[in-house]
């Protein structure tokens, strides 16, 4: 059974998260930063995220698709009991997954029952596909990007960070307006909100400010 937890901001979610997780203190847990890669700044967001991670009892190891073949990204895989996404920019990482074709390799990975967390970019990839979340300055940092299939993994996307003020005017002046189709099925996520994936069911959970 897949089970997927698609954040906004895992950081303000993760002890909740958790509670649908039966041993989760000491799992190892692979951080995979690639959608960070062509972020500018300190990042304090990716390692707050991180650091979340390792507060509630997972073994934390960062990693990046990046620059590896599909064996490789498999057999590094397979020691880990979860996979986690970082944030960042949601087309390069699927740039960085199409040049690895690694795509089945994830896949396979949360249908064999393993655990997969999402932060933004990494929620977003989960998707069939993730057309909706184009943006033009998101594209620029992933040139040599072929086609916007996701992971397949869920059967809508999220748009997250909904409701923050760094985000509105991506949302108001571009996304929405692009992604005002009948094609997908979208769930506008807070940053204290998150959605648990349990084989076909899923359902959005929500945590106190």
């Amino acid at each position: 059974m897949k089970r997927l937890f698609l954040t906004s901001s895992l950081r303000r979610v993760i002890k909740d998260s958790v509670k649908h997780i039966k041993d989760h203190r000491d799992m190892s847990l692979v951080f995979i930063t690639t959608a960070s890669e062509v972020e500018g700044g300190n990042k304090q967001w990716m390692k707050d995220d991180r650091d979340a991670l390792v507060e509630v009892g997972f073994k934390v190891v960062d990693y990046t698709i990046t620059g590896k073949n599909e064996q490789q990204i498999k057999n590094d895989l397979n020691k880990f009991n979860v996979i986690c996404f970082s944030g960042g920019n949601t087309l390069y990482l699927l740039e960085k997954i199409q040049e690895s074709n690694c795509i089945e390799v994830i896949r396979d990975f949360v249908l064999d029952g393993k655990i997969y967390f999402g932060i933004s970019a990494g929620s977003e990839i989960a998707a069939t596909n993730v057309y909706s979340v184009y943006t033009p300055d998101d594209v620029k940092k992933a040139s040599n990007l072929k086609g916007y299939k996701g992971l397949g993994l869920v059967d809508f996307i999220i748009f997250p960070h909904w409701g923050k003020k760094d985000f509105e005017s991506v949302y108001f002046n571009f996304r929405l307006k692009h992604a005002y189709t009948t094609n997908d099925k979208i769930i506008l996520l807070t940053n204290y909100q998150y959605v648990r994936v349990e084989g076909d069911m899923y359902k959005i959970e929500e945590v106190e400010k």
